[in-house]
């Protein structure tokens, strides 16, 4: 059995502040760091127990290098940094894999529901859409997992995003680590997460895999609503690419990887 998993920070337990998910603040990213470790690997180790035998972890937050390598389990191999791929934070699915998971997620852009939601950037994108829905980075990597025929089966992050996640597909096992209020977090004892995350793994590893398969609609509109109206004119340029508004650029295909690769080019 081979399993994928991709690892954000923003969704970890107990993180509630910028200064926690950036290495230039060692004093307050350090302990959250660990704990993304942490998170990871008892989701490594139940899918290992339950019958994984290869797993690739994308380490999918910032620098892509901040997962602690010597204590995530021996089985285990990781992608760190950027190829500048359009997979982005699910980089290297593909058809071989059996399931992905997803830990440390958290709500998208717009959300009460972590003081840390955004898409893809907090700096430079306030919203992205596909078919009018808003997307979350969870939605937009679970589908390019879908791409390959990969079922989504777990997802550990924000309680927002937990409900969102089960709106997509009932069948995704969740586990919320932290419930977003204004500009505060509320959170759980970490010992409480690691033993859910524990759990939750176990559970979608006996489950029915393709019932976690995400639908790709077949007619795909795709749009990025930037910060500043300046990157929205340069990405209108991308080929098939046009503005909605001054801030928005849209982007129509019937096929899911011409979205990842406008995202890609784009923001």
């Amino acid at each position: 059995m081979k399993i994928f998993i991709s690892a954000d920070i923003e969704g970890i337990t107990g993180i509630g502040h910028w200064n926690e998910t950036d290495k230039a603040h060692p004093n307050e990213y350090s302990w959250f760091q660990n704990q993304m470790t942490a998170e990871v690997a008892i989701a490594a180790e139940a899918a290992i127990e339950a019958g994984a035998t290869e797993i690739l972890i994308k380490d999918a937050h910032d620098s892509g290098r901040n997962l602690i390598l010597d204590k995530l389990p021996e089985l285990v191999s990781v992608v760190r940094g950027w190829a500048g791929h359009p997979l982005s934070m699910v980089q290297e699915v593909d058809e071989s894999f059996d399931a992905i998971m997803f830990i440390g997620y958290h709500s998208r852009a717009g959300q009460n529901t972590n003081t840390l939601a955004h898409t893809m950037t907090s700096g430079r994108i306030a919203r992205m859409t596909l078919n009018g829905q808003d997307m979350s980075e969870f939605y937009f990597h679970a589908l390019a997992a879908s791409y390959y025929g990969v079922p989504s089966i777990f997802v550990s992050g924000d309680e927002g995003l937990c409900r969102e996640v089960r709106e997509h597909n009932v069948f995704i096992q969740t586990v919320a680590t932290i419930r977003g209020e204004g500009d505060s977090v509320i959170s759980q004892h970490p010992a409480q997460s690691i033993r859910m995350i524990q759990a939750g793994v176990a559970k979608a590893i006996k489950s029915d895999f393709p019932k976690g398969l995400i639908a790709i609609p077949e007619k795909l509109e795709f749009s990025i609503e930037f910060k500043k109206h300046q990157d929205a004119y340069r990405a209108s340029f991308y080929p098939g690419a046009y503005l909605i508004n001054p801030v928005t650029v849209g982007f129509k295909t019937e096929d899911y990887f011409e979205v990842l690769r406008f995202n890609l080019f784009a923001y």
